[in-house]
């Protein structure tokens, strides 16, 4: 149905009206957040004058106690009503821009008119407060825009299902509170709306995706009754945007009784947390908590360890191909990070019910309070059908209990008496008058100080083993890493717990590796994890009851261990996990389905996997030939945008190499280009480049410590690259030597994907052999 200049004046004067409305609310809400704001400041400030303060008797203080409560009270009413007028009146001032995007005109089952409902980032009410202006996009009415074409339509509402017909779906570009454009669509939502969107230069953080989301992205922000949803999409698909809307939609639905701190999203590094965490304040919602498992691990393990970071272990494997041992380290990153390891260390753990745990001496000053063998000796005297974890509590109180024993004997040596001489006088008159108190000391006993020695005695000892009561209370008694290391001390242990028919590794030369690092008191990221396992199979799991919703993102790098952590570690969330197996870049995860392992620890009613196969973020041609780099590529799907072909050029040495990328840099800054990205292989490729290229361009060098995404020219490794994207990217080197080897395909194919408008390829001598089936009308090749 095409619109009408009717429809336009008619849709025209409603924005007007509505934005009207909007106004006059944001001058309301502005008066009352300054009448506000004086209430806190004038409260605050005479405070204590409306306060009355009597200590007199007991009668007196409960009043005083009462006084200070109410104005306490008072005050804290005040200070909510400001926070929640300042949120809505942010929210006012977005809408003011541009108050909806959408509208569905929408016939319930036996009503004879269509009733219309305009979609926007939040609801308003007319000035009467009766009828809606716009509903939220979050609304359940709201899912037919999303989930329907003209025709008979549905939506789910807490009363029940809600059978009708849509007979008109509407588009709109809204721009500072004026109508640009409007159109109506028979579609979900109109390409023309989403070929403007996508064709718009890449920003800094990422943006709202309410007025394109598409039906399977809407089936998983609307998802609600599944412990685990599994989100499997190709490279530029919308995942991470899907799950910061499905956050969004949560924190709505649930909005009585889910806050955004009981989110948590677990991501790759820093930089994508920069890069997301304006998404939900742009929707009016608090930012949920975001970390990274290194995070975690650090807090968890960096007292003990010095603990190798993930892109360490990454720049190793890209790098240190010639170095005596890589293949080693490389079979033991696959096997440290498979179920069967993980099978391996819960049959170690049992084996350890009955014998072969290790433990710490309790000792102070150099000298043994509890010999460790007294420990192992009490720990394998109680009930073995008892998980250990239980077990190491009954021997932590067993422990305190010796320590109390220890603590009285302590007071009569020499060490203590030294340290009585250095008390000061106060020391002594504190404890003369709480003897005085327990009526144990008296002026007849004046010169008589044993009560009085014993009693400083006492108290020195007792903080002197304050920080052995605390190590026995958190279980530093275990010597985790010491049978962590006995694992790895008798190969032959490791092969006889695989699960049967696993075919046997390399474990002498693993084994040999490991302890050689574990000696050094390091810990490398393909041990992290298992370590963190053991110490949670014997200490037992430390949960977080609070946290609701758990997201993942980047999932396929995740190993068996870490989704298993991460479960019991908030046993009351649900999950949510987000990745793409062509983008497995770390070496565990080259032939494992992080999926699967996920999938496992969960019913398959309690699952439900979604797949998006259309890419969105790239051009047509960018993803017509990125798709060709990888098996079963013909799967992806490319948004029918427009662009450029992606260019492959050869170029003679270095110096060619800096004259064409400086020009094409100028060329693409010319044609509107705000973030361009020089993504190199590695770390020490993205310094080589920076310090080749930063006299004739300005360049920011990006590494595992930046933290903040910025527009302009970057150098970035192409790890760090995953997760955002960029106008244009150029791949510096796509010779063989630097991308030659079969583990290095889906890592080439993630530096490709990041770009949305232009992708240009670089190298010199032979060119990578992942182009070599792309088809010649899928790239430009220039110099071949």
């Amino acid at each position: 149905m095409s619109v009408t200049d009717q429809d336009w004046r008619e849709e025209a004067q409603r924005v007007e009206q509505v934005v009207e409305v909007i106004h006059k609310r944001i001058h309301d809400l502005t008066e009352q957040v300054s009448d506000v704001t004086t209430d806190i400041v004038s409260i605050r400030k005479h405070f204590w004058d409306d306060v009355t303060v009597n200590f007199e008797d007991a009668i007196e203080a409960v009043e005083t106690y009462a006084s200070i409560k109410q104005q306490a009270e008072v005050l804290s009413e005040r200070e909510r009503a400001h926070r929640h007028a300042v949120k809505q009146l942010k929210t006012l001032r977005r809408l003011e821009q541009n108050p909806y995007f959408g509208r569905i005109d929408f016939r319930e089952e036996g009503e004879r008119q269509a009733e219309p409902v305009y979609l926007g980032i939040a609801s308003l009410l007319d000035e009467k407060d009766e009828a809606f202006l716009i509903y939220d996009w979050r609304a359940p009415i709201s899912s037919l825009y999303y989930d329907y074409t003209p025709g008979p339509a549905s939506y789910d509402t807490p009363a029940g299902r809600v059978d009708g017909e849509i007979t008109c779906k509407r588009q709109y570009k809204i721009r500072d509170g004026r109508l640009l454009h409007l159109f109506d669509t028979g579609v979900t939502i109109g390409d023309e709306l989403l070929q403007e969107v996508l064709g718009k230069q890449a920003d800094t953080q990422m943006k709202s995706i309410v007025a394109t989301i598409q039906k399977d992205q809407n089936r998983i922000i609307r998802n609600e009754k599944s412990r685990l949803v599994v989100v499997s999409g190709a490279a530029g698909s919308g995942k991470t945007s899907a799950a910061m809307q499905r956050i969004a939609y949560l924190l709505y639905r649930y909005r009585k009784t889910l806050q955004a701190e009981q989110v948590v999203l677990f991501s790759p590094n820093a930089l994508f947390n920069s890069y997301v965490s304006t998404v939900l304040p742009e929707l009016g919602e608090e930012n949920m908590q975001q970390t990274t498992f290194q995070e975690y691990a650090e807090h968890r393990l960096g007292s003990l360890f010095d603990l190798e970071h993930p892109l360490e272990q990454m720049e190793y494997v890209l790098r240190a191909m010639e170095e005596p041992g890589y293949e080693t380290r490389l079979e033991a990153i696959r096997w440290k990070s498979s179920a069967a390891f993980m099978h391996v260390i819960d049959q170690y753990v049992e084996r350890l019910k009955q014998s072969g745990l290790i433990f710490r001496d309790i000792a102070f000053q150099d000298r043994k309070l509890i010999d460790a063998r007294q420990i192992h000796e009490f720990f394998y005297s109680l009930d073995t059908s008892l998980p250990i974890p239980n077990r190491m509590v009954l021997v932590a109180r067993w422990l305190l209990t010796e320590l109390k024993k220890r603590e009285r004997s302590e007071r009569r040596k020499p060490w203590v008496d030294d340290e009585l001489e250095l008390l000061d006088k106060e020391e002594f008159a504190k404890a003369y008058q709480q003897l005085r108190r327990k009526n144990q000391f008296h002026e007849e006993s004046f010169d008589d100080f044993d009560r009085e020695r014993d009693l400083l005695a006492a108290k020195l000892v007792k903080r002197a083993f304050k920080p052995l009561r605390l190590m026995i209370r958190e279980l530093g008694f275990i010597d985790t890493q010491a049978i962590y290391r006995q694992l790895f001390s008798q190969p032959e242990q490791i092969e006889s717990l695989l699960p049967e028919g696993e075919p046997s590794g390399n474990w002498p030369a693993i084994c040999e590796q490991t302890l050689l690092r574990l000696e050094q008191n390091q810990l490398s990221y393909e041990d992290t994890p298992s370590f963190l396992y053991l110490q949670e199979r014997l200490e037992g799991f430390q949960t977080n009851n609070l946290v609701r919703h758990v997201f993942i993102d980047e999932a396929q790098d995740y190993s068996p261990f870490q989704f298993a952590l991460i479960q019991r570690l908030f046993p009351r969330a649900k999950m949510t996990v987000l990745g793409d197996w062509n983008q497995a870049i770390y070496a565990h995860a080259f032939d494992q389905d992080s999926f699967e392992a996920v999938a496992s620890l969960y019913e398959p009613a309690e699952t439900e996997t979604f797949l998006l196969t259309k890419s969105y973020r790239s051009t047509r041609p960018i993803v017509e030939f990125t798709r060709q780099l990888i098996p079963g590529g013909e799967r992806i799907e490319p948004f029918n945008r427009d662009g450029l072909k992606p260019s492959v050029t050869r170029v003679q040495d270095e110096a060619a190499r800096k004259d064409w990328i400086c020009s094409r840099v100028h060329t693409l800054q010319e044609n509107g280009h705000q973030t361009i990205a020089i993504i190199t292989k590695t770390a020490a490729e993205a310094k080589a480049a920076y310090e080749q290229l930063h006299d004739s361009l300005a360049l920011r060098l990006i590494g595992s410590g930046t933290i903040t995404f910025e527009s302009g020219i970057l150098v970035i490794p192409s790890y760090l690259a995953k997760g955002v994207e960029f106008d244009a990217v150029i791949l510096y080197d796509a010779s063989r030597e630097s991308y030659g080897h079969e583990r290095e395909r889906k890592l080439f194919y993630t530096a490709c994907t990041r770009a949305m408008h232009e992708l240009h390829l670089l190298y010199s001598g032979e060119v990578s052999p992942f182009l070599a089936d792309v088809s010649p009308d899928a790239c430009e090749w220039i110099g071949s």
